[in-house]
């Protein structure tokens, strides 16, 4: 599948992948103006990737982690979800769930993103609040057990 994309900026990184079985394509860190962002503990920062993309129906970016920035950094990024119909720039939010502040320059790797599939589905409402009672759709039967339910 090709993922066509388009820099914003004209010094904006592409996407890359560094290995071929990487399941992502890592975006980078570009500013409209060269800056180094400083991201305290606790708090967030949205950074710009300087790119667009465009994303083939039935499909959506997820934007993931790199494990390097969260194990060695304490950054995570935010739950995102970019749909077909998006066509703006991506721009990624970045937690620093550590103890120090974190210093992030032009160029860092800040995130992957996965191509996933969508599947189409419509919300019905039941009145009876017996869910699948009409005609089962699980092989469960977890029923409204939670957490722990199976086991430790």
């Amino acid at each position: 599948m090709i993922l066509e994309y388009y820099r914003v900026r004209e010094n904006a990184h592409p996407p890359t992948r560094a290995n071929p079985s990487d399941a992502g394509l890592d975006v980078y860190y570009n500013p409209e103006k060269p800056q180094v962002v400083e991201i305290q503990p606790g708090e967030n920062a949205v950074l710009g990737t300087g790119l667009r993309v465009g994303i083939p129906h039935g499909y959506m970016l997820q934007v993931m982690n790199r494990s390097g920035m969260a194990a060695k950094k304490s950054l995570v990024v935010g739950a995102h979800c970019i749909d077909s119909g998006y066509d703006g720039e991506i721009f990624i939010d970045v937690h620093n769930v550590g103890t120090e502040a974190q210093a992030i320059v032009p160029k860092t790797k800040i995130a992957q993103l996965v191509m996933v599939p969508v599947v189409p589905f419509r919300a019905v409402e039941t009145r009876t609040g017996d869910l699948y009672g009409w005609q089962p759709i699980t092989i469960s039967a977890r029923g409204e057990d939670g957490f722990g339910s199976t086991g430790e």
